[in-house]
């Protein structure tokens, strides 16, 4: 599972912002690795324009998965590694609950070519 970072031109794409990313999104959804093809993060600053203490940090997470459509979240929170973690966190509650949901489905009965069906009494 490949993780890819995304940050606006207010949020500094540091190699330890990568690490975090990398640590806590990664083994937020360690479970689900093999079904995964990668996530998307992107984190930016909503206000960044005004200045003060306040709920402006905002991390996205999109999680490809595999044969599936993405699965994204978003978290809103005062710093960038409160975000990150929240995002990683809801994140991994859906994945649970769509993956729970799939493997529970009933499998479907293979559908069987006539030449191969038993005879009839």
């Amino acid at each position: 599972m490949k993780i890819h970072l995304n940050t606006d031109n207010h949020i500094s794409a540091s190699e330890g912002l990568s690490e975090r990313a990398d640590r806590v999104v990664g083994g937020a959804l360690e479970r689900f690795a093999d079904r995964l093809t990668r996530v998307e993060a992107h984190i930016s600053d909503v206000n960044s324009h005004k200045t003060g203490d306040g709920v402006d940090k905002r991390c996205v997470l999109e999680a490809r998965v595999a044969g599936h459509q993405p699965v994204a979240v978003t978290e809103d929170a005062e710093t960038v590694e409160q975000a990150l973690s929240g995002a990683a966190q809801k994140l991994k509650r859906a994945l649970d609950s769509m993956f729970g949901k799939l493997d529970r489905r009933p499998e479907k009965a293979p559908v069987l070519p006539e030449a191969a069906m038993p005879p009839e009494d």
